[in-house]
């Protein structure tokens, strides 16, 4: 078999950041190479042709990740623009929906990367950079007026890895449905509780 182009030898590796970027989202960053570079449909000695470590694949995967305009809005829908609590409320009732809960590969990058980076030392220290300023952009997106939207993103995070791991059983949908009704109440004070996003 011939040498590979340049051109195809680029589009292997953004497929392969791609597949893994959802993968480790999805299963987490003990993914294997082989069943990673299995799922973008490549060979596995095909990995060290593009990658120098595992670790820098996992800093790629990051890193897009945080620029996916999909983990910007799951389920795929678009915020409303130029209104920007109805643009949170989106984002709210979006992050905190079933279909965010159970894909995770397609989510946010916060909620897919938080526990890896925070079992893995020498990872984070090297993801952290790109890590910290996606936390800073999605709390920004939640902000309103004296809050910088660091606690509502908290508790959508947090009540999104209590729904995944309670899957199966009626308090997961619960726990989605008390965070959304919680950050849609606070502010103005005109807020009702939303409706099930799924």
């Amino acid at each position: 078999m011939g040498r590979v182009s340049q051109a195809q030898a680029q589009e292997n590796r953004q497929r392969v950041v791609a597949t893994a970027s959802r993968m480790f989202r999805e299963k987490g960053t003990a993914v294997s190479v082989a069943d990673l570079m299995k799922a973008a449909g490549l060979t596995r000695g095909g990995f060290h042709k593009q990658f120098v470590s595992k670790v820098d694949l996992v800093d790629e995967a990051i890193a897009h990740a945080f620029e996916d305009p999909a983990a910007h809005s799951p389920a795929g829908r678009e915020e409303p623009a130029g209104d920007h609590e109805a643009a949170r409320r989106t984002l709210i009732e979006q992050y905190l929906s079933v279909w965010h809960r159970d894909h995770a590969g397609e989510g946010c990058p916060v909620s897919g990367f938080a526990a890896d980076l925070g079992r893995e030392p020498d990872q984070a220290a090297r993801s952290q950079h790109v890590y910290i300023n996606g936390v800073r952009n999605r709390a920004a997106r939640l902000a309103t007026g004296d809050d910088d939207g660091m606690a509502q993103l908290c508790t959508m995070v947090g009540a999104l890895a209590l729904a995944r791991a309670t899957r199966g059983n009626p308090i997961s949908e619960e726990l989605l449905q008390a965070a959304r009704t919680a950050l849609t109440k606070s502010g103005s004070g005109q807020c009702e509780p939303q409706h099930r996003a799924d």
